[in-house]
């Protein structure tokens, strides 16, 4: 089992002391702050797991259907401190915080059993600590639910009680018919009366006291009324201060009895004060990781590094309050690629960059989830070595370079190839061609013994050893060469230009003075930065073109869409008229078909023949209704199939004539089945479908109702329909 230490150093570097006040606010109870603000990396891996694995089923607790109990507890040091004096006496106040401990424990206890398998390391947890309903149950039977003692917390305190209430009612009662009798002789104040010593008196005027039989209570300040407790009920107030005593010394009984009881588990109480303050912080993590958006990344057992949309969570939230957008980062580390050179001009985002890879290292070692994307991989190092911002020591009398010479001696006594460095401005602080070198000669020791670490630098020689070596990286925070503006994107693979000059020239320094400065420096040097600076201004135009191509092409597309939904409401609309058309057509031919028949019925009165030609023209209507998308599929097979109906139809209402011509009626009454119509019977033709309803019946005939028209048949041509 690996142990790890952080020094307090990197802690400070970094600032996680800020994300762990931070996340401390989140805590409820004042034991859970106490151990948040001593939170600091685990040293040992199974540790970080388990930390990690928790705090991440309680955020997913916020997502789901089962809600965590309720942990927080009121401070009980007071408490366990009158439990380990013997003969003390807990109040009903003390016994009620305390009650609240092993109440608290024995729901979560109940909880993670039944939710074990969306719980399981939260679970875990409540194992060895056994379900306790013994102080609960005791001390629900002496204190109710608001904390005072119950009337049948014992018998002795039972009976004191009802007598006391017996007392308290013979008092008012007598108080009252003393109120009314005195009221009466208009010897009382218009306050009538008060309250004195937690008695009720009378509010006599001053002048008729000495009328009043009874024990003065007092007077106003004024001395015009004189507070008087009545003769008639002294004797029941002695007695109920009496009882009143008693009642106190049976509850100090009752108390001191139940504190002896609750003095067994003093080492419960412990326990329970333990598992709650911890799930406390483990509740402080996750509401602080929901505030930061933070998840569990994977966690890796190989020497990898890749954290991706990584943001930095202090600059996360104070963006959030003031509005402002935040830039993720994305870098990994590997067995590859163990060390990236950033360089590039100041205030670009290099510090930020490294400060919060430090910092979600170290949260995540803390046991803390991180604001990453959730594909990113973690691993754990025994040492994490900084060397970031002002590292004057006024203290020791040391200088900037003198300090960062001290702490890069640290850096080589302990560096491994399970170390992470970070170091802000590498090489700073003395000559820059002597610093330089020996900042070059630091970085080779350090990439010999495979450490992994990201360093910031201005110092060329830095950046040409990047290139050189196979398993470090150069890579520069992404500028724009034309407005000079950050971008606050790590760019890997190329070193950065840090456009000295180009920013004096847009901070007004003269072009003169520029020009000079330029000719003091070697050719070689301006012509390798030159160089850089032309390759980050190539790689900002193609950046750009890159977007611009992208904007067209998300453009081109979405007035595709358009015009592909354009054009298929167009075909719905043609295909919605051609339907109305068709329609508006039909009900055309159907109205001149009508009109027709009207006319010829009109010029030759045969009904048989217009009944005929009407039946005709209804079936020949049925047949076409048809749903719209199977008349579409079958519109040639309809309309043949509808001139076989007619054809059909014509046949056999020609055979059916043929047939009454030749049979002769009474045969047909003979094998006709005897039925008696009705009025308002469903009826229909003999070898017809048409059906109508019988209006009237008379002289063996039927008038029969089809809807849109009536006609008169005899009943021997009908046969009845069954519903």
């Amino acid at each position: 089992m690996r142990m790890r230490k952080i020094s307090k150093k990197t802690l400070q570097d970094i600032e996680f002391d800020k994300v762990i006040k931070q996340a401390t606010v989140y805590c409820s109870t004042e034991d859970g702050k106490d151990r948040m603000a001593n939170v600091v990396p685990y040293p040992e891996t199974s540790d970080i797991k388990n930390s990690l694995a928790q705090t991440h089923e309680y955020l997913s607790s916020y997502t789901t259907e089962f809600s965590i109990p309720n942990h927080g507890f009121d401070p009980i040091d007071r408490e366990l401190q009158l439990l380990g004096i013997e003969n003390s006496i807990l109040e009903k106040e003390s016994i009620r915080r305390l009650v609240t401990l092993p109440r608290s424990v024995n729901d979560h206890i109940r909880f993670f059993k039944k939710t074990e398998e969306h719980f399981p390391k939260l679970a875990t947890r409540t194992n060895e600590i056994p379900l306790n309903t013994e102080i609960p149950e005791r001390v629900d039977a002496v204190l109710d639910r608001f904390g005072e003692i119950k009337d049948d917390a014992s018998p002795v305190l039972k009976d004191l009680r009802r007598e006391m209430n017996s007392v308290r009612g013979q008092l008012n009662g007598s108080f009252g018919a003393a109120l009314t009798h005195y009221l009466k002789l208009e010897y009382l104040d218009e306050i009538r009366e008060s309250v004195v010593e937690n008695r009720r008196v009378l509010a006599v005027r001053s002048m008729h006291r000495r009328k009043v039989k009874g024990k003065i209570m007092g007077s106003s300040k004024t001395g015009s009324i004189t507070y008087i407790e009545p003769e008639r009920v002294l004797t029941l107030s002695r007695k109920l201060s009496e009882l009143e005593i008693e009642e106190h010394e049976e509850i100090q009984r009752i108390l001191k009895e139940l504190t002896d009881f609750m003095r067994y588990f003093e080492e419960d109480f412990e326990i329970y004060r333990e598992y709650l303050s911890a799930t406390d912080v483990i509740s402080a993590k996750a509401k602080y990781a929901r505030k930061i958006h933070g998840v569990l990344p994977m966690i890796t057992e190989n020497r990898e590094l890749d954290l991706v949309d990584a943001y930095h969570p202090l600059l996360w939230v104070a963006n959030q309050e003031r509005g402002e957008k935040t830039y993720p980062q994305s870098i990994q580390l590997t067995p590859n690629n163990r060390i990236i050179v950033i360089s590039g001009p100041n205030a670009g985002g290099k510090s930020i960059t490294l400060k919060t890879i430090g910092l979600l290292q170290v949260m995540t070692q803390a046991g803390m989830l991180i604001p990453v994307h959730e594909k990113s991989r973690v691993c754990f190092f025994d040492n994490i070595l900084t060397d970031i911002g002002d590292n004057q020591s006024i203290d020791n009398h040391l200088s900037t370079y003198s300090y960062r010479l001290k702490n890069m001696r640290g850096f080589l006594r302990k560096a491994d190839d399970k170390t992470l460095f970070l170091i802000d401005e590498f090489g700073t602080g003395s000559d820059p061609e002597l610093g330089g070198a020996l900042a070059e000669s630091m970085l080779e020791e350090m990439y010999s013994r495979k450490s992994y670490g990201i360093i910031t630098t201005h110092y060329t020689n830095l950046k040409m050893l990047a290139n050189e070596l196979p398993e470090m990286t150069n890579a520069n925070m992404l500028f724009d060469a034309r407005s000079l503006e950050p971008i606050y994107q790590l760019q890997l693979g190329e070193a950065g230009s840090s456009f000295t000059f180009e920013v004096a020239q847009k901070n007004g320094i003269p072009y003169s003075l520029i020009n000079k400065a330029k000719k003091k420096v070697e050719r070689g040097k301006i012509r390798f930065d030159k160089s850089i600076a032309a390759l980050q201004k190539e790689r900002s135009d193609l950046r750009r073109n890159n977007e611009s191509l992208r904007t067209k092409e998300v453009q081109a597309t979405q007035k595709a869409n358009k015009l592909e939904d354009t054009q298929d409401r167009v075909q719905q609309k043609l295909e919605d008229f051609q339907e109305l058309y068709d329609k508006n057509q039909r009900q055309i031919q159907l109205g001149k078909k009508f009109d027709q028949l009207a006319k010829d019925f009109h010029n030759n009165k045969k009904k048989r023949l217009l009944l005929d030609e009407l039946m005709k023209m209804v079936i020949t209507e049925n047949v076409k209704r048809q749903p719209l998308a199977k008349k579409k599929a079958e519109a040639k097979k309809a309309q043949g199939k509808q001139k076989q109906v007619e054809n059909e139809v014509i046949q056999k209402v020609t055979k059916i004539r043929e047939q009454r011509k030749a049979v002769p009626k009474q045969e047909v009454v003979v094998e006709k089945p005897v039925h008696e119509f009705k009025i308002d019977e469903r009826v229909r033709l003999i070898d017809s479908k048409s059906i109508g309803t019988i209006d009237s019946i008379e002289k063996g005939k039927a008038t029969v109702n089809y809807g849109m028209f009536t006609t008169l048949v005899s009943l021997e041509q009908l046969e009845p329909v069954k519903k």
